[in-house]
């Protein structure tokens, strides 16, 4: 029997956008199917269609990559920045030049894990807030937590319309801690520090899910086992 994607799917598994992009670009009317423009994200398609986006013919891969890249602090991680100079997928270099998505983000001052596949869906998977995959960053901070910041945190801060919270923070040295976060809202560390007084001076993530980043160099990059983006969308050790 014939294998059948929604549309949406299709555009992610072959790498044209992930999974939420690829709705929009669908409901812009940016995508047709065998030469009638198709404006429902949930159509229903082979891979045998003539289905073009953006005026590319598109064709399921062979294969997908899966990429863990060191990102160092002072890059950015998103393709679309024309004045970005650093750009984190400058350090990934792949046969043929994939067009790589990142499930999730650092901001430029941040370093540490960030994953990388032209499957959209495996993206898609890591990111949306409903999944909870769990983000673990090591936060040097300028002065100690007291034990009402951690509580505060723990609890929840309310920021522009977010609710920013850590699922648990562990103290590591004491200016230095173990933060795990659940949705990961954009900047929240940092904007969690400012909310008590304090500043996040040096913020690094390693892990993802059950996956470490381990002693991968700065600036370096991996390709994905399967046993690894596995772990990715496991919950981490203590976890429930």
């Amino acid at each position: 029997m014939e294998n059948e994607y929604s549309l949406s799917k299709f555009l992610a598994l072959c790498g044209a956008a992930s999974r939420r992009h690829a709705v929009d670009m669908i409901r812009a009317g940016r995508v047709s199917i065998d030469g009638t423009e198709e404006r429902n994200p949930a159509a229903r398609v082979t891979g045998r269609e003539k289905i073009l986006c953006g005026g590319r013919l598109l064709t399921l891969p062979k294969t997908h990559h899966y990429i863990m890249l060191n990102k160092p602090r002072g890059y950015v991680c998103t393709s679309e920045d024309p004045h970005a100079r650093k750009k984190a997928l400058d350090l990934i270099r792949l046969p043929g030049n994939p067009r790589l998505f990142s499930a999730g983000r650092l901001d430029k001052d941040s370093e540490g894990m960030i994953l990388f596949s032209d499957d959209g869906d495996f993206v898609h998977t890591l990111t949306h807030p409903g999944n909870g995959v769990r983000k673990t960053y090591e936060v040097s901070m300028d002065h100690p937590l007291s034990p009402a910041d951690i509580r505060r945190m723990t609890e929840g801060i309310r920021s522009d319309h977010d609710l920013l919270r850590a699922l648990r923070i562990e103290p590591i040295t004491d200016r230095k801690y173990r933060f795990i976060l659940g949705e990961g809202k954009n900047r929240e560390i940092r904007r969690m520090a400012e909310a008590v007084g304090n500043e996040a001076v040096r913020l690094k993530r390693v892990a993802v899910g059950a996956l470490k980043m381990g002693s991968l160099p700065c600036g370096v990059w991996k390709k994905l086992s399967p046993k690894e983006r596995a772990l990715a969308l496991q919950m981490p050790e203590g976890e429930d």
